[in-house]
């Protein structure tokens, strides 16, 4: 099958824009305080600190576990990679942290805030004075609070202190140019063997694609686009691919994968807005007559065109959101199963949670690629809709 008339166009474009820790081998690793039994203190603020110490402790220890705070932490976006341990003892993965700040641009590792997310370490860089708050980045205050942040926060909690523009490599971000690197590879490579097997069989990786491109092109190209299907092809392939690649690099749950990429509001809020834009760029007079002069009686007019007006904005609003909400879901629908051992504090929990979360995990692969079919199928159909030809009889 030649498919070098859609390889060679140069409108292809990997949809990978502006945009979660997912990580099913993280454990929260506590660390046990070491006592010199040799020695006894006689001091007695050595024995109130001691005090003070395991009354924190307990106090900690009997805490309900916050099943909440933890699936949500764990599917956000984040400015590192972790791996294991907590606190201090935290093995992960620094990205940089890329700040526009009063006086310009501002730049460093987040490992300068040694694993910190609480706005109690002070970074200096460039004579500004930053602080990490629930992985948001914001301008040291001068002293701390009362509880050793130095952060200004009001009775819910959010924080008062101003922000510098934040354009660093988040998880998400450099999870998203892995996933656009390699797609690039893929199919420039794919492209090429195209070139110099026109008209032959396909041979080696070419062999694994086409079957998926063949269905891009037939069960949803095709039938929504007619004889048009040709020019929306290289967008369609590409989104198809991004969503469904980044679907599954979701579900890995270790390092390059576990982020949450296609559970990010913005990811798809930038999916659904290029799906729009080649819609509204691509209509024809006749689907923007359907619009400002639907064939109902004239009466109805004042009814149906704003009817009409706001089904051009409720489309691809309706695409951002299921992507978002379909995936986002699976994540917390196993990571809820996982929480159940920590919630029951029994180990007797994970012979039943385990296996049940192993079998979401199953069906999250098939969840994938239905996915990306679903987002695709209706960008389709949505510029079908637009591109289509009515004739009067």
């Amino acid at each position: 099958m030649d498919f070098s008339h859609i390889f060679n166009s140069r409108k292809i474009g990997i949809t990978a824009l502006v945009a979660v820790l997912f990580n099913f081998l993280t454990l929260l690793a506590q660390a046990n305080p070491e006592t010199d039994t040799t020695k006894i203190a006689a001091d007695t603020t050595h024995q109130e600190a001691t005090a003070g110490h395991e009354a924190a402790a307990t106090e900690k220890k009997d805490q309900p576990f916050d099943t909440g705070a933890f699936i949500l932490h764990h599917i956000a976006d984040a400015h590192d990679f972790h791996f294991w341990g907590e606190g201090e003892h935290s093995v992960g993965l620094p990205l940089p942290i890329i700040l526009w700040t009063d006086k310009g641009l501002v730049t460093f590792m987040s490992s300068a805030f040694h694993h910190d997310d609480e706005g109690k370490h002070v970074v200096d860089a460039n004579g500004q004075r930053f602080v990490k708050l629930h992985e948001k980045i914001y301008y040291a205050s001068a002293t701390p609070n009362e509880h050793g942040a130095y952060v200004e926060v009001n009775e819910k909690h959010e924080a008062k202190n101003a922000k510098p523009l934040d354009f660093s490599i988040t998880k998400n971000v450099f999870s998203l140019l892995v996933s656009v690197t390699i797609l690039l590879v893929v199919f420039i490579g794919v492209a090429r063997g195209y070139k110099k097997r026109a008209g032959q069989s396909p041979k080696g990786f070419q062999s694994l694609i086409e079957p998926v491109i063949l269905f891009v092109r037939d069960d949803i190209a095709k039938p929504n686009l007619g004889y048009k299907y040709e020019k929306f092809m290289p967008y369609l392939l590409s989104v198809f691919f991004f969503i469904w690649f980044n679907n599954l690099l979701g579900l890995v749950p270790f390092f390059p994968g576990g982020a949450n990429v296609t559970g990010n509001i913005a990811v798809t809020m930038v999916l659904a807005l290029c799906t729009f834009l080649i819609t509204t760029f691509s209509g024809n007079k006749y689907y923007w007559k359907h619009i400002f002069m639907p064939p109902v009686p004239w009466w109805m007019y004042p009814v149906m065109v704003p009817v009409e007006i706001v089904g051009i904005f409720t489309k691809p609003i309706a695409l951002m959101i299921r992507l978002f909400a379909n995936i986002t879901a699976g994540h917390i629908l196993m990571l809820s199963l996982i929480c159940l051992i920590f919630i029951f504090k029994n180990l007797a929990i994970a012979p039943i949670a385990v296996p049940f979360a192993v079998f979401i995990s199953l069906i999250e692969l098939l969840v994938a690629f239905i996915q990306a079919f679903i987002f695709t199928i209706l960008s389709a159909l949505f510029i079908g809709m637009a591109i289509e030809e009515h004739h009067d009889h």
